[in-house]
C-alpha cells in the first residue's frame, strides 16, 4: 500500500511498507522501534496505523532519539 495524504492535503501518512522502505529496514524492524518507544508512535486511524511523514523526517534530523526518555 503506497503512503497516503490526509484530507487537509498538507501531512503524507505513511503505512509500514512505505516506512520501512524509507528507512531501509524491514516492516518488523519498525513494529519494534515503535513498540519499544524508539521512533515516533503511529496515528491509529480506525484500524490501520500510520506515521506522519514530517514526524520522522524530523527525528532522524535529530538523531532518532528514543522518543520514550525524550517525552519522560
Amino acid at each position: 500500500m503506497k503512503a497516503t495524504q490526509e484530507r487537509a492535503g498538507t501531512a503524507e501518512l505513511l503505512d509500514v511498507e512505505a516506512l520501512a522502505e524509507m528507512l531501509s529496514v524491514s516492516t518488523r524492524t519498525c513494529r519494534r522501534l515503535a513498540d519499544s518507544g524508539q521512533m515516533p508512535r503511529p496515528l491509529k486511524v480506525a484500524s490501520l496505523v500510520r506515521w506522519r511523514r514530517t514526524d520522522i523526517e524530523q527525528w532522524l534530523a535529530d538523531g532518532c532519539p528514543n522518543c520514550r526518555r525524550a517525552s519522560r
